[in-house]
C-alpha cells in the first residue's frame, strides 16, 4: 500500500479472488476478466513474491457477493498507529470493508481507528507517500470531504498533505503514480506533471515515464532496493535498473483487465 514508509513494509493483508471476479469493474486499463483460473494464478504469484522478500502475507478468504474485494488497497488506511475506514467512492464496494476492518482491528490493537461518514467518500488507491509527505488524488472516488478528513488525521499526526487533481481518463493517483522508494516518484506523460506534486523535498525527484507505460508506473517499493514491477514496460524497467534497483517482475494480465494494480492489491502495515 501506498502510506506506509519503506521500512514499514513487514506485513501485508491480500485477499484471494472471488468466483465473481469476471464481473469486477473495468473502464480504465481494461474490458474485464476474461480467465479467472488465470487471474488466481497471477494473483498466487503476487502473494509469493512478497513472501519471497520477507513481507508475512495474510490472505483473508474471497468475498464472493463482491467482484471486486481482491482490490483491498480502497477499503483501509494505514498511517502510523492509525487506522482510517474510508467510504469507498464506488457504492459496489462498500460491503468489502467489514472483514477488512475486522482484521486490522483485531490484528494492530493499539492502533486508533478512525471512520469516515458520508457524504466523505476515499478510496485507499488515491494516496501516495513519499517518506513523511503526502499526495492525495481529488478524483471521482475520492471527493474533498474525504481529503479533509484524511488532512485532519494528517495534520494531527505532522504530516503534510497535498492534492492532486486526477485526469478522467485515470482512475485513480496510485493508477498512474507510486513511489519505488521514499525519494522517488513514477508518473506518466499525458496524465500528470511534475509540477502537480509541487516541489519535492531535498533528495527526492519525479521521474516522468512514457504515456504508453502509464500501468508501469505503478510498482511496490521494498526494502533492500528491491520493487515489484509489472512485466511489459521496458522504459520503467530500465528507468529502475538504472538507479540500482532490482526488479521483480510479475506478469499482471488479468488484474489489469480489471483496472487493477500491484498496489491494489495489498494493505501493508
Amino acid at each position: 500500500m501506498a502510506t506506509v514508509r519503506l521500512d514499514q513494509k513487514s506485513r501485508a493483508l491480500v485477499r484471494a479472488i472471488p468466483d465473481s471476479y469476471p464481473e469486477a469493474l473495468a473502464n480504465f486499463f481494461g474490458s474485464g476478466p476474461t480467465d479467472i483460473e488465470l487471474a488466481k494464478v497471477h494473483h498466487a504469484a503476487y502473494v509469493e513474491a512478497l513472501s519471497l522478500n520477507g513481507v508475512e502475507v495474510t490472505v483473508l478468504d474471497a468475498d464472493h457477493a463482491h467482484p471486486d474485494c481482491i482490490f483491498v488497497e480502497d477499503q483501509a488506511v494505514v498511517i502510523d498507529g492509525h487506522v482510517l475506514l474510508p467510504v469507498p467512492g464506488h457504492e459496489s464496494r462498500r460491503g468489502e470493508q467489514p472483514p477488512i476492518a475486522n482484521f486490522l482491528s483485531d490484528e494492530l490493537q493499539g492502533h486508533q481507528i478512525c471512520k469516515m461518514e458520508p457524504p466523505a467518500m476515499m478510496d485507499g488507491g488515491d494516496i501516495l507517500r513519499l517518506g513523511d509527505l503526502f499526495f492525495v488524488g481529488r478524483s471521482t472516488r475520492t471527493n474533498d470531504a474525504g481529503i479533509e478528513e484524511l488532512r485532519d488525521l494528517l495534520d494531527h499526526l505532522g504530516h503534510e498533505l497535498r492534492v492532486v487533481d486526477i485526469p478522467p481518463h485515470a482512475l485513480h493517483l496510485t493508477s498512474v503514480s507510486s513511489t519505488p522508494s521514499d525519494q522517488i516518484i513514477l508518473v506518466p506523460e499525458g496524465y500528470l506533471t511534475p509540477e502537480a506534486f509541487g516541489e519535492m523535498p531535498e533528495g527526492c525527484e519525479v521521474i516522468m515515464m512514457p504515456e504508453e507505460e502509464v500501468y508501469g508506473c505503478n510498482t511496490i517499493g521494498l526494502p533492500d532496493n528491491k520493487v515489484i514491477i509489472a512485466d511489459g514496460y521496458p522504459t520503467v524497467k530500465k528507468a529502475l535498473e538504472d538507479r540500482g534497483f532490482e526488479c521483480i517482475v510479475l506478469d499482471m494480465g488479468q488484474i489489469r483487465a480489471a483496472d487493477g494494480s500491484l498496489t491494489c492489491c495489498s494493505i501493508f502495515y
